[in-house]
């Protein structure tokens, strides 16, 4: 064990001084996809593999295989067995993890979620690994699996006979070298296609409208695969509403109304391979405000809003779950009630770049985006704006009036963010990742803080440049 432990330090240490993985010596042009079982309950979790499947063309960068990003919950590791070396990596997180946080978890009940990982495909056996942060956000694993591409009975490479319209909106070059979104829509019958078109180019234009994304159109492409369900809509169960869509997505995810997510991951991916894909993005035909994001899976988005006028939040949650599925960031916000208990464990620095336990000058992660001369932490109109947040928490947000009584708190509280004193400030500003106290964010207001169309911040925008980086250079 010390003898390959050794090999390994050197393998890495080599790859680092003369630049990466060599991407022709470890792999072909293909992707694997890796599906392993992911149970466990508050405090204790395992993992089983299930399958490893033979996809199409690597999407992926070639030159950047290693993870440089240090975002997610997990990081899956590749090694080749013959030589110990370090040849991908890609953190992650699960809906897992999060549902470890809920009540369900915390009473003691086990569940069990399929997940993937994406790589290219070996030219030789691989040692595949999963990690995940301990409390003081260093890595330890929990999982490894020795996989031989050249085992005909080990790898899955029959073709998915999936009969679903691929197109692109954007296209810009090869896809290993753009960061490739692919859009699939649920709950959308074949009657319904026509509309899930027009739902997928308004949102993407949105994403394009938004800052840092307009300026780096060119370093994407995105794919739209045209996914058709026996029925329209998806599940809402808090209603008894059960729909037959083909991705399985639903509200009340983890007993949040408004939260939308999906487990039936083999089938997502199987529809998403579709098209070279790096990102997914799911729209579901459901009219009640909802979505979701995870870092490194996927983001939902609802596209049928029930109150005429309220249209644009549609295009504020695209560009928000994916901001947390793409660039690996946090939720500002900490009025909204979640289905999480202690997400941000006391004393614990968390990972997303746009949060911090940690508000100093000299500690703070995002210490050289600070404006000159600002005080952290930074003062805020906090308190008049806890106060209309308060009462606006009291609305029953499923009411047919809630809109109405919503509007003139929402619109003080708007006036409150774009007045402030602190506008453009980039500091420490406390209320954050659902919590009213110990955790801050940049800036007074951002995509990833309120209800509105404003672009990212500083902070999250440089975040998210760095991902689109990573996978388009």
């Amino acid at each position: 064990m010390r003898i390959i432990s050794i090999v390994m330090f050197l393998s890495v240490a080599v790859q680092l001084l003369y630049g990466g993985v060599n991407y022709k010596q470890f792999f072909t042009d293909k992707t694997l996809r890796i599906d392993y079982y992911h149970t466990g309950t508050k405090g204790q979790e395992q993992f089983s593999f299930d399958q490893a499947c033979l996809e199409g063309q690597w999407p992926g960068s070639r030159v950047h295989l290693e993870d440089t990003l240090n975002m997610g919950e997990y990081i899956a590791r590749v090694y080749d067995v013959a030589t110990g070396s370090l040849i991908f990596s890609r953190g992650y997180s699960t809906m897992f993890n999060e549902w470890q946080t809920t009540d369900e978890a915390h009473q003691g009940v086990y569940r069990t979620f399929s997940e993937s990982v994406r790589l290219p495909f070996p030219l030789k056996p691989i040692q595949f690994t999963i990690a995940r942060r301990d409390k003081r956000m260093v890595f330890h694993e929990l999982f490894s699996a020795l996989i031989d591409p050249n085992d005909r009975a080990q790898i899955r490479k029959e073709k998915q006979d999936l009969p679903f319209r691929v197109s692109s909106l954007v296209k810009s070059g090869d896809p290993s070298e753009k960061v490739d979104i692919v859009i699939i829509g649920d709950g959308y019958a074949r009657s319904d296609i026509q509309t899930f078109r027009e739902k997928a180019r308004e949102l993407n234009d949105a994403m394009f409208d938004t800052q840092p994304f307009k300026s780096r159109k060119n370093d994407f492409n995105v794919w739209v695969v045209e996914a058709i369900s026996e029925e329209s809509g998806i599940d809402i169960p808090d209603l008894d509403e059960w729909k037959n869509n083909i991705l399985g997505s639903r509200y009340s995810s983890f007993g949040s109304a408004r939260y939308v997510l999906t487990e039936e991951n083999k089938k997502l991916r199987d529809v998403a391979a579709l098209a070279p894909y790096d990102f997914i993005c799911i729209l579901i035909n459901g009219k009640r405000y909802g979505g979701g994001g995870i870092y490194n899976l996927y983001a939902t988005t609802y596209t049928g809003e029930e109150v005429r006028g309220q249209e644009w939040q549609m295009k504020y949650v695209y560009v928000h779950e994916f901001g947390h599925s793409f660039g690996g960031l946090g939720d500002e916000y900490y009025s909204s009630s979640t289905s999480y208990n202690d997400f941000y464990p006391q004393g614990v620095e968390p990972w997303e770049p746009n949060i911090t336990a940690t508000p100093t000058k000299d500690g703070i992660k995002w210490k050289s985006f600070l404006t000159p001369g600002v005080e952290v932490p930074t003062s805020w109109e906090k308190t008049p704006y806890d106060s209309l947040e308060a009462l606006r928490g009291k609305l029953d947000r499923l009411a047919p009036d809630y809109y109405e009584k919503r509007e003139p708190l929402y619109q003080s509280e708007m006036a409150i963010l774009k007045g402030s004193h602190y506008a453009g400030v980039v500091g420490a500003f406390e209320g954050a990742g659902y919590a009213n106290r110990g955790l801050y964010r940049p800036s007074v207001d951002c995509r990833m803080f309120s209800l509105s169309l404003v672009d990212f911040d500083p902070v999250c925008s440089a975040a998210i440049k760095r991902v689109i980086d990573f996978y388009a250079k």
